[in-house]
């Protein structure tokens, strides 16, 4: 592989400083494995952030955007499209929902969610019912509205006003929701096993309470599945694994296989409140998007292929807890399926960082969730074999920063 003109150095001169990218640039990936500009090869326990859920360049998907590229890439929404509607076709056929807007991403997707949630309650109960109950932690996005309903202050401070009508409770406490919660409530919004806040799961009480209190109230229960979504926990949708059915569900990410799109699912009689031209969106529903994303989910929602991430899981496990069991970092593992938290110790606090700079000089490359857990988020259908290698260098990369210790 040739050496670009194009450095790490490039990046500091020409992208706004928002970002702190790795020092190695990725130019080639193949399956869960990714060469960098020097030709190096690295297992990729990312995914993209739980995005390339079927891997690197796989090849019914490279297949499925080369031919849709060569017949239709754009309309406006003054036309529907055939790839379009395959998918919310496949959407509707699979899930409780009956109705699909499309998006570009997660945050679009989540921005849609909201003003949907708002313009119901506004049409059926009154501009009164506003109120949107979220929780500490949670992540919704980056634009101005979902990062307001996000829980985390950091992503909000210096961009107020931000928007108002918004209220954060402690996540899995039901008692707080029992308390916040009122007719003035036209949503509860949250992610069932929350993502950027550490690999939290939303305990099963927790959630069954919340649909009761939305049903109570007349509030909807918004999931945002942007992370666990398409196939992520070994279900279709992370919902599919409690008892308890969202009145509006967010999904991107996965759903692209890399591509981007994002899309809100809900009921016939929610959807009926964005009446036309009340939400739209200019690439939302594009041809290649929704070819792409049509054949990710004909290759995802497959049992052989969800029973194999929680069986993939446990190998993922059972390494992390024979790491734990030689160096004593992690208080636990969280998540479900191929969403993995491993939580560090008090001695760790703060230093996840160091371990994913670690691993990624052991040519395994890993997320953090926070500062204070580690998160793997890998390709559904990795290798054994790349599990065993990665988690390998994972190891190894944990032996080098222990032994250099907390301080180092």
């Amino acid at each position: 592989m040739s050496h670009s003109n194009y450095t790490r150095e490039t990046f500091d001169q020409v992208m706004v400083p928002n970002y702190s990218p790795q020092n190695m640039i990725p130019v080639k990936g193949q399956g869960s494995r990714v060469w960098d500009q020097e030709g190096r090869e690295y297992i990729d326990f990312t995914g993209g952030i739980a995005v390339n859920v079927l891997g690197h360049c796989h090849p019914e998907l490279v297949n499925t955007l080369k031919e849709q590229s060569e017949q239709l890439w754009h309309l406006s929404n003054v036309y529907t499209n055939e790839p379009a509607l395959k998918l919310a076709s496949q959407l509707t056929q699979n899930t409780f929902a009956e109705r699909v807007f499309f998006a570009n991403s997660g945050a679009e997707a989540n921005e849609a969610a909201f003003k949907l949630a708002r313009r119901y309650a506004f049409n059926h109960y009154g501009a009164e019912k506003n109120e949107i109950i979220a929780f500490n932690q949670a992540f919704h996005g980056r634009t101005l509205f979902t990062v307001s309903v996000g829980g985390q202050q950091k992503y909000r401070e210096g961009f107020e006003p931000v928007p108002g009508g918004i209220t954060h409770l402690p996540f899995n406490d039901l008692a707080a929701l029992e308390a916040a919660i009122s007719d003035k409530t036209c949503a509860v919004v949250m992610e069932p096993i929350q993502g950027e806040g550490g690999i939290i799961t939303g305990d099963p009480e927790f959630i069954k309470g919340a649909r009761a209190l939305c049903d109570k109230h007349n509030a909807l229960l918004v999931f945002d599945e942007v992370q666990t979504g398409v196939g992520r926990v070994g279900e279709l949708y992370a919902y599919m694994d409690t008892e308890v059915i969202p009145d509006i569900l967010t999904t991107a990410k996965a759903l692209g296989g890399g591509f981007p799109v994002g899309a809100m699912l809900t009921t016939e009689a929610i959807a009926a409140s964005f009446t036309i031209g009340t939400h739209g969106s200019t690439y939302g529903g594009n041809p290649l998007a929704c070819a792409v994303a049509s054949k990710v989910l004909e290759l995802v929602n497959d049992r052989a292929l969800l029973d194999g991430v929680k069986r993939k899981r446990e190998r993922f496990v059972a390494k992390l807890e024979a790491i734990n069991a030689e160096h004593q970092i992690f208080t636990e593992i969280r998540g479900k399926g191929l969403l993995i938290g491993a939580a560090l110790n008090q001695t760790w606090q703060g230093k996840a960082a160091k371990f994913l700079a670690a691993a990624r000089e052991h040519n395994t490359m890993i997320l953090v969730a926070g500062p204070n857990v580690l998160r793997m988020a890998p390709s559904l259908i990795i290798d054994d074999q790349d599990i065993d290698e990665g988690m390998e260098g994972l190891a190894k990369a944990v032996a080098q920063v222990v032994t250099a210790g907390p301080d180092a």
